[in-house]
């Protein structure tokens, strides 16, 4: 069974970093690997970030060179790494396995909120 949490989140001002925490269960990841997606307050949820099963990452154009997604080796653990971070960035923040075309495999998790303010 897939069960899925994150955390990491917080209040951080523009231009700071916070890394959040995806722990996972099950062996969807690999299948899917993972992704890290992100909802703002009245926008529907986006897929930011991707980690394949074999290591490759992407990042979508308005986070490249800001974010970095990563998996901890032997444990069911994938990072986001949030650098210079932006207003814009704020959202909740969900982990979950990318299917073909981005739609996710399992029940979300809480999710955990990053507000960027000054």
């Amino acid at each position: 069974q897939v069960r899925l949490v994150e955390s990491g989140g917080g209040l951080v001002q523009p231009g700071g970093s916070l890394t959040l925490s995806c722990t996972f269960t099950g062996s969807a990841f690999y299948y899917y690997g993972m992704g890290w997606y992100r909802q703002a307050p009245g926008k529907q949820r986006e897929l930011v970030a991707t980690i394949t099963t074999t290591g490759s990452t992407n990042v979508v154009d308005s986070v490249k060179g800001r974010f970095n997604i990563s998996r901890e080796k032997g444990r069911n653990l994938v990072y986001l790494q949030m650098n210079n971070l932006k207003p814009e960035d704020t959202a909740v923040y969900y982990c979950n396995h990318p299917r073909e075309g981005g739609g996710p495999f399992a029940s979300w998790g809480p999710g955990t909120q990053v507000t960027v303010s000054s």
